[in-house]
């Protein structure tokens, strides 16, 4: 792979998406089923007669959209047989986008793994809310992270670990943070924050009330301490600040879905976002019926919070990464 071609095109594509008001981030969402049963989702299970777009649809709509980052997610995308002709229909060689999987590691083996980077994969998110046991309770598998440890620990190569972990802060692990970046410093992987947000399960518990709230501030400095000293930590400062917003008002306003990120769904249509499912055919139709009536404020998703940066956090964040 010519990297300096590479990385070129993706710093071309970001600013002119920036520009004309293009996605930086697409979440392929290829499918809803799912093999866990996480507490904080409101997927899990399969899902029946669930209609599915080919791998070439998917290519064609992320050539349509032009995105920096091709997220592909679920449901857990890793249940796809046919991922790997997926992700060979999106790349595209030394060129953008950026291609993500996200998934929960149950299915995710060394081979697979390998299997995957050759097609075309950049990097794996890969969740992991707790730095213990207690994420096997929560994520509904039994030995997860056990199994998810294994992985990491059998994935020394060459050019390293293509894996950032994700975690979703909420009330019953938010004082573990720190502890979680340890863990991915020992792993010798990245670590990516995001936020709770009560949409999915209409579930308030995990929120974090006001009492815990400099606690949590507390934490956050901790935090970006602990990042300028080791650099394994992805989340913008910007973003964690916004973090702490968010679980001030139990909202954050003026979402951008539809023009910084937006969702594909399993069978290729297109949804504002992967809490507001639509069937639109175009993102001029998600500017035209949805953008302009969106007065949704209830999340903070990592998506939307990396997606609608500013320029100069854009940049400063995300140069040294690419």
């Amino acid at each position: 792979m010519n990297s300096i071609a590479r990385t070129l095109s993706l710093s071309k594509r970001g600013i002119v998406n920036y520009l004309s008001k293009k996605p930086f981030c697409v979440s392929f969402e290829i499918t809803y089923s799912c093999n866990a049963r996480c507490k904080h989702c409101h997927l899990g299970g399969p899902v029946k007669e669930e209609k599915r777009a080919t791998p070439q649809k998917f290519g064609e709509r992320c050539r349509e959209l032009k995105p920096l980052v091709a997220q592909v997610s679920g449901g857990e995308p890793l249940l796809r047989k046919d991922l790997e002709e997926i992700i060979e229909a999106i790349k595209v060689p030394n060129r953008a986008p950026y291609i993500v999987i996200t998934t929960n590691g149950v299915l995710l083996t060394k081979k697979r793994y390998l299997e995957l980077r050759k097609a075309g994969v950049d990097e794996f998110s890969l969740s992991l809310d707790y730095p213990d046991e207690r994420h096997d309770e929560f994520r509904g598998v039994p030995g997860l992270f056990k199994k998810i440890k294994t992985l990491i620990d059998d994935l020394e190569t060459e050019n390293g670990k293509a894996i950032t972990l994700s975690c979703v802060i909420q009330r019953d692990n938010f004082r573990d943070l720190i502890k979680m970046a340890e863990l991915a410093r020992e792993w010798n992987v990245k670590l990516n924050f995001s936020i709770y947000t009560w949409l999915r399960t209409k579930n308030k518990d995990y929120m974090l009330p006001k009492e815990e709230l400099p606690e949590f501030k507390e934490m956050l400095n901790r935090l970006i301490k602990f990042k300028r000293k080791y650099k394994n930590i992805y989340t913008s400062d910007y973003v964690f600040r916004r973090m702490l917003y968010y679980f001030e008002n139990g909202s954050f306003p003026q979402c951008r879905a539809g023009e910084r990120f937006f969702v594909v769904n399993p069978d290729a249509t297109l949804s504002p976002c992967g809490l507001i499912i639509k069937k639109y055919n175009t993102q001029e139709e998600i500017r035209r019926d949805f953008m302009g009536n969106n007065d949704c404020i209830y999340c903070y998703t990592s998506i939307r919070g990396n997606s609608e940066r500013p320029a100069r956090y854009l940049i400063k964040d995300n140069l040294k990464s690419l």
